[in-house]
């Protein structure tokens, strides 16, 4: 199963991102014109160790890859902010690019974990009468 796959190379890749936001928030912020937001650069970096160590442990669950998704946006959010503030700071736009490339590869992978568990997202229970 090519998606079990992916998800754990995504738990891997989760915790490797997550580290090094944590260990170089300065010069992450540095980078992106967004001195003073270390703090926001660490808390992202929990929350990807976080997900990897879930999609680690379970990388045939799509909730987990969505997950990642929930955080993509987040990041997006964060960068469109670091854009509107620094329209010329090639890093930002760089690190947008990433994401976004980031964010469709989560979504693709979690869209596959979902056929092939024959879950969707998000998943509707019966509501009783």
């Amino acid at each position: 199963m090519i998606y079990k796959k992916l998800g754990l190379g995504l738990g891997v890749f989760s915790i490797a991102l997550g580290v090094t936001e944590l260990l170089a928030a300065k010069r992450i912020t540095r980078a992106l014109d967004a001195d003073g937001h270390e703090g926001l650069v660490r808390g992202f970096g929990a929350r990807e160790i976080v997900a990897g160590i879930g999609l680690l442990g379970a990388p045939a669950n799509a909730s987990g890859v969505w997950n990642r998704v929930a955080g993509d946006a987040m990041d997006l959010t964060a960068l469109s902010a670091a854009a509107a503030s620094a329209p010329r700071n090639k890093a930002v736009w760089g690190a947008l690019a990433f994401v976004v490339g980031a964010a469709v590869l989560d979504v693709i992978v979690a869209r596959g974990l979902d056929r092939t568990t024959g879950k969707t997202f998000p998943v509707r229970e019966p509501v009783a009468a």
